[in-house]
């Protein structure tokens, strides 16, 4: 079904706290957040809005625009790719390290449109996201599935209710485990599934009905999160797909994934073999988002790219980040946690593109491992994932 009926109107901020995660939250914990960010800005300061105070400020009725804190940028993606600036007992010590980390690189990044190259392949190279950017002043936490089936991940595994106090659980979890990075929720809805049958049209597809998308969005809304609409081309293409989803993508808080394991650009069929996509593909899919982003004057979208294998993605020297558009390479294999690192070294790690993700199945990892990883051994991965998502 094309995807029509959605709402004119919707509120245009990103995602705020909610009182859920707060609550997991002791208030000994709370206030040394509160007093961290009130003396050093750390939390949510990307956006520099100028001095407040000043005549200039003072006398004009039109409210400078936003501005990305590269600074601050700079320092967080080297806290992804080498960890955090300096071990300290005190979070008041250890954002100081950060904060006069980020002011020493304030000259240099000023002016510069890229983040300044560093010995080694991360933090990779790739231009500065425009104000508002989601990562790496976020880290993403995803329920990923279908409303339609339990067996295609956790969104159709439980009642709305429960589903959202689960996924609201993990993203507490995620926040306690890394207090400077503002853990987001997310609904990540497969809204194109691929079939093991041709259909109508011979495409190995299906379009989820405006109903089911309109759902995740009312969903995510209630925890204050993102939406991401995955899509699963089968025999079709991004082309053809990804301008259906634009009603739903010109909003501020929905973003795009595309999986190249069922990309069937060989014609198989979907679940048999496994797809591909190149890097043309994905440039496609940045480029489209981008064009969105400059049309509705939106924040940056972030793009997810699933992978567990070499082929899955090919040429990905050519794939390119855009100021309107973050890139992340998930690794959405299961296995046990040291198959997990392995193949998250082989296939994300040592093709870098920009940010990084990594995919944890509740049922497939515990049955081929015993368990899922945990938070903190996500958190000692090189670089450090952005984006995590449940299946």
């Amino acid at each position: 079904m094309i995807y029509w009926g959605i709402a004119a109107k919707r509120k245009k901020s990103r995602p705020k706290p909610h009182p859920v995660v707060t609550g997991f939250l002791a208030c000994a914990a709370l206030a040394a957040v509160t007093t961290l960010v009130l003396q050093t800005g750390l939390f949510r300061s990307q956006i520099d809005y100028g001095p407040a105070g000043s005549p200039d400020a003072l006398a004009s009725t039109t409210p400078p625009a936003p501005q990305l804190d590269r600074a601050l940028y700079d320092s967080l993606m080297r806290e992804l790719a080498f960890g955090p600036v300096a071990a300290s007992s005190s979070p008041e010590a250890s954002s100081s390290a950060l904060v006069s980390s980020a002011a020493s690189s304030t000259a240099a990044s000023s002016t510069a449109t890229s983040s300044p190259a560093l010995p080694g392949p991360w933090p990779a190279p790739a231009p500065y996201p425009e104000a508002g950017a989601v990562l790496p002043f976020d880290r993403i936490v995803a329920y990923y599935g279908n409303f339609l089936s339990a067996s295609m991940g956790v969104l159709g595994q439980y009642p709305p209710e429960e589903m959202l106090t689960r996924l609201m659980q993990e993203v507490a979890s995620w926040q306690a485990a890394d207090p400077s990075v503002r853990a987001v929720p997310a609904i990540d809805y497969i809204a194109v599934t691929a079939q093991g049958y041709p259909g109508a049209d011979g495409k190995y597809r299906a379009r989820m009905p405006a109903s089911e998308v309109e759902k995740a969005i009312t969903l995510a809304d209630r925890v204050n999160g993102l939406v991401i609409l995955d899509v699963q081309v089968g025999r079709s293409t991004l082309q053809d797909e990804i301008p259906l989803l634009e009603p739903y993508l010109k909003l501020p808080n929905v973003e795009l994934a595309i999986d190249p394991e069922f990309s069937m650009k060989g014609g198989g069929v979907p679940g048999r073999v496994i797809g591909t996509f190149d890097a043309a593909d994905i440039d496609y899919a940045a480029q489209y988002l981008a064009q969105v982003v400059k049309e509705y004057s939106l924040p940056p979208k972030v793009l997810v790219v699933h992978r567990f294998t070499e082929d899955m993605v090919t040429g990905y020297r050519s794939i390119a980040p855009l100021p309107e558009v973050e890139i992340v390479m998930d690794m959405d294999g299961y296995g046990t946690p040291a198959q997990k690192i392995k193949v998250y070294d082989q296939v994300v790690k040592a093709e870098p593109v920009q940010f990084t993700g990594i995919k944890l199945f509740y049922k497939n990892d515990v049955r081929a491992g015993g368990r899922m990883m945990t938070p903190q051994e996500v958190l000692a991965l090189r670089p450090r994932p952005s984006f995590i998502q449940y299946q």
